[in-house]
């Protein structure tokens, strides 16, 4: 197994580092402009301009770095800066550092445990509650109204967070049940198609082989029609079996989350869902529109189907075409899309199973990359004619009069 490829250099720097190049410039721009800039904010010489800047720098560069790691300690960061601040000549430090605090309070809420959350919401109420009581005993002018409004911010950051997390595991909870009730549609699905194919073949080939064990003395003829059933239906049986067993194969729920239907008529439903996940299929039909054998309508809407899906989860593009090609003696369908994305199906069973579709009706498949960008999906399945058509109709007729 090869070794997933690294992300690019951009993805693997913390956030935390981007903040800092951001203050390393914005620095290394004000000391050109200032000779003395950089001595100014190095030495911490009491310059009123350049010492909450570099308070704020520290603040949200270490902050950034803790917050997705350790997010109380980012609270803790943006607080410490906060009570640090507070006695500088720009009073808007402090207030800038106290909603730096109250952003971590939201971030912690929207992505931690309850408990976690709840702690970093009391720690700004708190450091207020403090400072405010202080100013009391130690009978400094204070606004009791103000601090309280200021405590409410890291209230409302909380309510905030929290309601995206609230509505994030909603979300999951709908995701997971709406897995679990398409598992168990596809599991009824595969149990009618077992018990219609299985049972109904089955019982024709036992009927058919007691005939011919009957009769092979006294009526060759009779014992070849029933042996050339058997033939038929047996195939027939294995061909439905193999699709079967190959849907089951897959290992992943969500390789095919537009739905199951019957064959081409749930074209229509399959536009329906996949332009509810904002991508946009054209389908075209050309020549005449017929009925076709249930195996090989059925096998055209699911290579349609896995295509389409692949659009969805692999192309990165919202558009994809759709061409159902209904031809004298075969049925072609090609999907092609213009996304810059990875191949689809690239990774599990996806191209692999629409091949095998084809292959078990004879026909052929090809997918891949187009020329001028893009992936396509085309299928050719021929179709019987009207004579292969008869001669299986005969067939069926024969083993029904028989039993």
């Amino acid at each position: 197994m090869t070794a997933a490829p690294r992300p690019p250099l951009p993805r693997r720097l913390p956030p935390g580092a981007w903040v800092a190049v951001f203050w390393i410039v914005l620095f290394a721009v004000r000391s050109f402009e200032r000779a003395s800039e950089l001595q100014h904010l190095l030495q911490y010489d009491g310059n009123p301009e350049d010492e909450p800047l570099l308070v704020i720098a520290l603040v949200t560069t270490v902050g950034t770095l803790l917050l997705f790691r350790a997010p109380l300690a980012s609270v803790a960061v943006a607080l410490a800066g906060f009570l640090y601040s507070m006695g500088m000549w720009v009073i808007e430090t402090p207030i800038v550092l106290l909603l730096l605090a109250d952003a971590a309070v939201g971030y912690t809420a929207a992505t931690r445990s309850r408990r976690v959350s709840a702690t970093a919401a009391l720690m700004p109420v708190a450091v207020l509650a403090g400072c405010t009581v202080w100013r009391l005993v130690s009978h400094y002018p204070d606004n009791v109204e103000g601090e309280a409004g200021m405590a409410s911010t890291a209230v409302i950051a909380w309510l905030i967070g929290n309601t995206v997390h609230q509505s994030r595991d909603h979300a999951q909870a709908l995701r997971l049940r709406a897995t679990e009730q398409a598992i168990t549609v596809e599991r009824l699905r595969i149990a009618r198609e077992l018990h219609d194919m299985v049972a109904h073949n089955i019982g024709i080939i036992a009927i058919q082989a007691g005939m011919g064990s009957r009769v092979m003395a006294t009526q060759p003829a009779e014992t070849r029609n029933a042996l050339d059933a058997i033939e038929a239906t047996s195939r027939e049986t294995l061909a439905g079996l193999r699709r079967l067993l190959g849907s089951l194969r897959r290992d992943d729920p969500g390789a095919a989350p537009l739905g199951p239907t019957g064959g081409l008529d749930g074209l229509d439903q399959l536009v329906a869902r996949t332009r509810d996940a904002d991508v946009r299929v054209d389908v075209r039909e050309l020549g005449q529109r017929r009925a076709l054998p249930a195996d090989i309508d059925l096998s055209a809407f699911r290579i349609i189907q896995e295509a389409v899906t692949n659009v969805v989860r692999h192309s990165g593009t919202r558009d994809c075409a759709v061409t159902v090609d209904y031809r004298p003696t075969e049925l072609a369908v090609e999907i092609t899309d213009l996304g810059g994305g990875a191949a689809p199906g690239a990774a599990g069973y996806g191209i692999t199973g629409m091949r095998e579709r084809v292959a078990l009706l004879h026909g052929e498949f090809s997918a891949g990359p187009r020329p001028g960008g893009g992936f396509r999906v085309a299928a050719r399945l021929p179709v019987p004619t009207g004579a292969e058509r008869a001669e299986r109709a005969e067939r069926a007729e024969r083993a029904g009069v028989a039993g």
